[in-house]
């Protein structure tokens, strides 16, 4: 397989996302514990932080991605972007309040809705026939860091049982060096993408591909079969009676993603995105098959190595699929488009898949999921 030319800047925006990563996987875990555990707040709370941190960023990634399409800019939201969710991360390890946390949960969120789409745009912008290894090299780097933070936290509770507070103020240094790497993010100024349209959104609607609407309506009904990966955790936990193997099943799942990306991207420049995206949505219909009826606790890794192979057949897929049908001076629109639908169902998907839990157990909201993706992969390889 020819390794296909990663540019300086795909570069440096993998660095960024690396260490943002990082940062927000170390605190990601010991959060809902802290929050818990220290403060004594109650799961509801809890739900509610995570529910207004989602949503806002869901609608942001919208908004900002058509604002850089109007402005012809992106680099400037990916430097607002990262470094408003670096600094407000460690705050919780100062003042250790629980406004503290909602105002930093949530305004880490508005952070990466600010930056996500421009992001992807500015991704976009520096791929040369080579879309699908760009996105993919970008979401191996991303999930590295996905792997390091939690195997970090684990080291460090290990360490310093308990020391909450210490995870949030460590959490400073890899934030600080992604704020750095943001300092070395600029716009491709070959392109001219400054526009003076007064509706870009009507104008992108009107110009964009039948293709582009298809996939925005496959992926956003996909997505609301495609719960949080906090179900696949606690089936774990339901299957094995384990803490420790349903987190490290999780963290073996980033590490199959992390290794796997970048070369299904550089597989898909050369076959195509649809055939990639369609085996992807296959794996996980087969992997949430397995979640609904193994109760063998060897199984769980098969289940975790296919499921990271479902992730980097799919997420920077799509986004490369997305780049690929539609105009540079819209793409950021149209990933923001796609971010923020498929984001809103994945809220909906997970409320539906805990009240199917609750009522049916878990089978149910993990057959559902299988079935339903299998239809959608196979309309959307019937489609031309």
């Amino acid at each position: 397989m020819k390794i296909s030319k990663i540019s300086k800047p795909v570069w440096v925006l993998g660095f960024i996302s690396l260490f943002t990563d990082f940062a927000s996987e170390m605190l990601y875990p010991i959060t809902p514990i802290f929050l818990t555990a220290v403060l004594g707040s109650s799961m509801t709370v809890v739900g509610l932080i995570e529910g207004m941190a989602e949503v806002t960023a869901g609608f942001l990634k919208g908004i900002f991605g058509t604002l850089s399409d109007k402005l012809g800019k992106r680099s400037i939201f990916v430097k607002i972007g990262y470094s408003l969710s670096g600094i407000v991360k460690p705050l919780p390890g100062i003042f250790p309040h629980l406004w503290v946390v909602i105002f930093s949960r949530i305004f880490d969120r508005v952070g990466k809705g600010i930056r996500t789409s421009p992001r992807d745009a500015l991704l976009a912008c520096y791929s040369d026939n080579n879309s699908g290894a760009v996105f993919g090299f970008h979401r191996s780097m991303d999930t590295i860091g996905a792997v390091l933070g939690p195997l970090s936290a684990i080291v460090l509770l290990n360490y310093f049982p308990g020391n909450y507070t210490l995870l949030f103020l460590l959490a400073a240094v890899p934030s600080i060096a992604a704020i750095f790497f943001t300092s070395l993010t600029k716009d491709n100024h070959k392109l001219n993408l400054k526009q003076n349209e007064k509706n870009i959104i009507k104008n992108f609607w009107k110009q964009t591909t039948k293709e582009y609407k298809i996939l925005l309506t496959l992926i956003t009904a996909f997505s609301l079969v495609n719960s949080s990966d906090v179900f696949l955790i606690l089936r774990s936990k339901n299957i094995t009676n384990s803490d420790t193997t349903s987190i490290l099943g999780y963290v073996f799942y980033n590490i199959i993603y992390a290794v796997s990306s970048y070369p299904v991207g550089i597989i898909s420049d050369k076959v195509g995105k649809k055939k990639i995206f369609v085996i992807g949505l296959l794996i996980f219909s087969v992997v949430y098959f397995l979640f609904a009826v193994n109760t063998v606790s060897w199984i769980i890794w098969i289940c975790f190595t296919f499921y990271g192979l479902y992730a980097s057949f799919t997420e920077g897929i799509a986004k490369a699929w997305v780049s690929d049908i539609t105009d540079k001076k819209y793409i950021g629109s149209a990933i923001g488009l796609l971010t923020t639908c498929s984001s809103l169902a994945v809220m909906i998907g997970s409320v539906l898949a805990g009240i199917l839990w609750d009522q049916f157990g878990p089978t149910v909201p993990f057959l559902v999921s299988s079935v339903v993706s299998c239809i959608i992969a196979i309309i959307l390889y019937l489609n031309r």
